[in-house]
């Protein structure tokens, strides 16, 4: 393929110095992931290398910027994002961003980083029940918990229900110390860390006060109808089959459920089978259910992670891309 040489040139050099990042770290960025020469001079940047690989190079450049011109931040984070968006083929354009896979909390506005994190976006939008299954640190639970804070402060749920199951082999929550919340908060930490991040403290607080943001344990679930609720289930992978389908029975009218958890972690008791990972099985196919299936790929926390997942599956045996039995996932805040 031939070599090719473009020159982008920005309307004022206002965003430039947060675009390319302290020391130009966000084009040495670019230019490792994609094996292009970026030449910042005054409001224009050159590009040189492949074609393919410029012309990508140019995409992540303008959404970035567009980030920018809209109050957002940018962050080594936000450039892997538009990245791995830009590769897959998902389009980067505001227009489109807004329309799927943004979503507007209090204190952030969060964009996809993945091609399946954009899969999983639109999911959540448009179905009633969500699976989101894979490894730690694909954005899973972070994701489903930022969209329900949306929802709720667009005034489409009334209120926000995170369950788990409380303790890997069973919830014998009566041998823990404190009240039901005590008991239940050190497990249900990755999604608490997900509501300080887009809501403001002081009022998430005020709403698990009131109930309109609800902490229950897997077991506290059953006889309820949850209407007019953004419901998540995270470490579903630790539910036995009862209770994922007295669970999944729970949805009420205007409501939404999500589902997370890593079939390759699966903490019950040797023959016990794991409900999500049966769920997934019995509901392929149903309307108004929809899978997103992550790989260590879509791992969208510190590189290393990515590296970590990896070297375990290749020591167990996992074939390239799904998750292994590796390090315990705590969450994907």
């Amino acid at each position: 393929m031939s070599e090719t040489r473009r020159t982008h040139t920005f309307e004022s050099s206002r965003h430039l110095a947060e675009l390319f990042g302290q020391n130009d770290r966000h084009l040495a960025q670019i230019e490792q992931a994609l094996d292009v020469h970026l030449s910042p001079r005054g409001t224009s940047v050159s590009l040189e290398g492949e074609e393919d690989s410029v012309e990508v190079a140019e995409l992540v450049l303008g959404a970035l910027h567009d980030r920018l011109v809209t109050g957002q931040e940018v962050t080594p984070g936000d450039v892997d994002g538009a990245l791995r968006l830009a590769l897959g083929g998902v389009e980067l354009g505001e227009h489109e961003m807004d329309r799927h896979m943004r979503i507007q909390t209090q204190k952030r506005t969060i964009t996809p980083r993945s091609p399946r994190q954009a899969d999983y976006i639109r999911a959540m939008r448009e179905c009633e029940l969500v699976f989101g299954l894979g490894p730690a640190g694909t954005g899973k639970t972070y994701l489903a918990a930022s969209l329900g804070v949306s929802m709720m402060l667009e005034g489409k749920v009334d209120r926000i229900i995170l369950s788990r199951p409380a303790v890997e082999a069973g919830e014998r929550l009566g041998f823990l110390p404190g009240d039901l919340r005590e008991k239940v908060d050190p497990y249900l930490r990755p999604l608490y860390d997900a509501l300080f991040d887009t809501m403001i403290g002081e009022q998430v607080m005020k709403m698990l006060e009131s109930g309109e943001i609800e902490v229950a344990p897997l077991a506290f679930m059953r006889g309820r109808t949850l209407s007019n609720a953004f419901v998540i289930l995270d470490e579903a992978q630790n539910a036995t089959s009862t209770q994922m389908k007295m669970f999944l029975t729970r949805l009420g009218e205007n409501s939404r459920m999500v589902v997370t958890g890593d079939p390759s972690q699966v903490d019950l008791p040797r023959g016990v089978q794991s409900g999500l990972i049966e769920a997934d099985r019995i509901l392929d196919g149903v309307k108004g259910v929809r899978t997103v299936h992550f790989s260590d790929a879509d791992v969208v926390r510190h590189p290393l992670v990515t590296r970590i997942v990896r070297a375990y599956n290749k020591a167990e045996g996992g074939a390239p891309g799904q998750s292994g039995r590796g390090a315990k996932d705590e969450g994907d805040a």
